[in-house]
């Protein structure tokens, strides 16, 4: 399947990296909104990984990702910098406030790091990190990112195509979606010491967006490792959904026949869904979904598109659906 460049951002609308680092201490004493978003992971150290695929050693710096593939999927719009994609995150694994995961995140060690692959499939296994993708064309991939809280972002992902992984574990017909879930170490994670969500965080899609072409699991950012507050040292990214669903500090994939619980939807189930497409047409029960604020900006005058602009690309998925119910 051909990816299509999107044609509806413009170069000039990408948030310059300068414009980032210049506004990190107003979005610190601005304190962000207390909303649940793109929950997951983004925290202030770097990913694990071997110097064989160009990933850090997880002791607190970012490495440069090798043999990358630039911009597979780009767009016109500008990117955010890199300290607005850093300072500004949703990670309750290390507290509600935007500025918590660099806060905080440093002390989450992500070195060594496994992922277990398992349920219906033919070959589970649990992989190291750096087996996992040292086969695979690190991509670059310029995606839109649209919190649910009606802030976005314009953020330059690495990482590989999920189906690949996917594929590798010949998942079996009765295998109809995909569960995630994120580490769980309270000792690290100061925020999973709260009851600000159920522990640990869980995610899942169903099996066709799981393979969709656009779906990815992202090592690396700007073309280096993750920084732990972006989801170190391996996290879900799917840009036609609301950030939440894009699931940070992956340790296990498993393929299950039944639709798998998600965590805002445990937490909020009247507010948060399992599908969470971004629909300007369907408002949040607490705010519009019409327009977002394009970071850095202040105010909401960028204008929400359907599947966050990707509608061209998955919408077919979807159809028959009532999107305005299925949230």
């Amino acid at each position: 399947m051909l990816i299509r460049k999107p044609s509806d951002i413009r170069s000039s609308e990408i948030t310059d990296e300068r414009w980032y680092l210049g506004r990190r201490e107003f979005f610190r004493l601005a304190g962000g909104l207390l909303i649940p978003g793109a929950a997951g992971a983004l925290a202030g150290a770097c990913s694990d990984a071997s110097s064989a695929a160009g990933l850090s050693d997880g002791g607190g710096g970012q490495s440069p990702l090798q043999n990358v593939k630039a911009k597979v999927i780009n767009t016109d719009e500008p990117l955010n910098r890199f300290e607005d994609i850093t300072s500004y995150n949703n990670f309750y694994e290390f507290g509600t406030g935007k500025n918590d995961p660099q806060r905080y995140g440093g002390s989450l060690k992500t070195s060594p790091w496994t992922v277990k692959i398992d349920g219906l499939c033919n070959k589970p296994a649990s992989y190291h990190l750096e087996d996992l993708i040292k086969d695979q064309q690190l991509e670059e991939r310029i995606y839109r990112l649209r919190c649910v809280e009606a802030w976005s972002m314009v953020i330059p992902w690495v990482g590989i195509p999920l189906s690949t992984v996917l594929n590798r574990a010949e998942p079996q017909g009765k295998a109809k979606y995909v569960a995630f879930t994120t580490l769980f170490r309270p000792g690290e994670m100061p925020g999973q010491r709260t009851d600000s969500l159920q522990w640990p965080y869980v995610e899942g899609l169903r099996m066709d967006e799981a393979m969709h072409p656009l779906t990815i699991l992202a090592v690396g950012l700007y073309g280096k490792t993750l920084m732990n507050q972006n989801g170190a040292p391996i996290r879900l990214v799917v840009p036609w959904k609301y950030g939440f669903k894009g699931i940070k500090s992956i340790v296990q994939i498993k393929f299950v026949e039944k639709q798998p619980p998600t965590a805002w939807s445990i937490s909020n189930p009247q507010e948060y869904g399992f599908y969470s497409n971004v629909n300007p047409e369907v408002d949040h029960p607490r705010w519009s979904q019409a327009r977002e604020k394009r970071l850095p900006s202040l105010f909401a005058t960028y204008k929400t598109q359907m599947f966050n602009g990707y509608g061209d690309q998955v919408a077919s998925m979807y159809a028959g659906m009532d999107l305005k119910r299925n949230y």
